[in-house]
């Protein structure tokens, strides 16, 4: 059975989250996106803990879940806040269990490093990445541990700003335990194929959903092809890298992330690597320090030339929502258009659900449903030939149209242009 699986996502109780991120809600969006496999988000709140245990049905002895016709797997995000070599660390973890027994147990010893209550993605003070991961593994062994948006400069395990330089300094006699880490919307399987010190470890991507739209929700995702749909046969697929089961993920380009570029989002400042670190990684405008991109970031730490491919890597498909697409193409610049929503809508009735629409949907077909142009922005979007304006300093990037570009556009921002060195010096 072919499995698209979200595994991280959030619920109405984490901070700057939408009150609409309940099970009814994200049910429903799920199957307009294409997916079967949610993970639940935020167990370790005990409201939604509580409304999890009520709602959620078990699925015999498969470690796995049922609502609204949706698979669901425990999951929680959990933040480490520590210092080790003169540097705070803030890291953010993934955390999957297979049962609500275990998930009171991690509950309980966690709720004594910090305050569960507080967001659905609490704040652990003082509790470092390798004691988390002991913790886990003296509760139960066959809980996955994942580091989230690995490359995040602030939150990322080998982010810029809070990180380390390899997996193994963070989890240090741990790392045993980790096999696999989030490449975050900023990067994509190439970039991390770039570090040879990443191989034994599987690519896995996820939404980070703070709302329920489908331009949130899956924007990214993992597919599965199980013979059994359980909680240890998605495990061991993980930790065996195996792409006969895990058999490919779904990414938006990394220049759409909000962290491509290294730049300075108060002062319209985004650069590439090369124009940054000439400019030692200081503002051209105010003086200050840019926030370094993840693109950045994986040039300084890579041992590879662009272009590597390791020999079992696990292979991937580039996408960005429909929602998106359609908004760019219709030059819509708010966060919310209904015109936009309902040319998507139109789209997704007709064709089931979103990522038929992306992925499958031939443009003859398309064509008797939906704008030429947007259309051909769908088959540009499935052939990888989309160009973008990169994100920077947590401004989302945008993809551009060279066909549709007109001066009404440039006028609202659409296609503001990436600086380089030279608009500086």
């Amino acid at each position: 059975m072919k499995i698209l699986a979200d595994f991280h996502i959030h619920s109405y109780l984490s901070r700057a989250t939408s009150p609409k991120m309940n099970l009814d809600e994200l049910s429903r969006n799920a199957k307009l996106k294409g997916l079967n496999l949610l993970g639940t988000g935020d167990f370790t709140h005990p409201i939604w803990l509580r409304e999890l245990k009520e709602k959620l049905e078990p699925l015999d002895d498969s470690g796995l879940f049922s609502f609204n016709s949706i698979f669901w797997i425990l999951t929680a995000e959990v933040s480490t806040v520590y210092e080790q070599g003169d540097k705070i660390r803030k890291i953010h973890h993934v955390i999957h269990a297979s049962s609500f027994e275990i998930v009171d147990q991690i509950n309980e010893v966690l709720s004594k490093r910090g305050n569960l209550s507080s967001d659905g993605r609490p704040i652990l003070n003082g509790l470092t990445s390798p004691e988390l991961v002991e913790i886990l593994m003296n509760i139960y062994e066959g809980t996955l541990i994942i580091p989230a948006h690995a490359w995040t400069s602030w939150w990322g395990v080998v982010g810029a700003s809070s990180g380390f330089d390899s997996i193994s300094e963070c989890y240090q006699d741990q790392t045993k335990n980790i096999y696999a880490i989030e490449t975050g919307l900023s990067s994509d399987p190439p970039m991390n194929w770039r570090l040879s010190s990443l191989d034994r470890f599987c690519l896995m991507s996820n939404s980070d959903a703070h709302s329920p739209w489908i331009w949130r929700l899956g924007r990214e995702f993992n597919v599965f092809d199980l013979e059994k749909v359980s909680y240890n046969e998605i495990l061991d697929s993980v930790k065996k890298k195996d792409t006969k089961r895990f058999i490919f993920t779904v990414e938006v380009p990394p220049e759409y992330g909000k962290y491509h570029y290294t730049g300075h989002r108060n002062c319209g400042i985004s650069l590439r690597p090369k124009d940054a670190i000439k400019l030692g990684n200081i503002c051209p405008k105010c003086g200050r320090k840019l926030t370094i991109g993840v693109l950045q970031r994986v040039e300084t730490l890579a041992d590879r030339p662009e272009g590597f491919v390791p020999k079992d890597a696990i292979p991937y498909k580039s996408l960005l929502p429909l929602y998106e697409l359609i908004s760019y193409v219709m030059g819509a610049n708010q966060l919310y258009s209904r015109k936009v929503m309902n040319e998507q809508d139109k789209l997704i009735a007709k064709f089931d659900n979103e990522l038929n629409v992306l992925l499958y949907v031939m443009e003859d077909e398309l064509l008797k449903v939906t704008h030429a142009k947007i259309a051909d922005a769908i088959i540009k979007n499935r052939e990888g030939k989309l160009d973008f304006v990169a994100g920077y300093d947590g401004v989302y990037g945008n993809p551009i149209f060279h066909s549709f570009e007109n001066q009404d556009m440039r006028k609202k921002g659409v296609y503001k242009k990436a600086k380089s060195l030279d608009n500086f010096l």
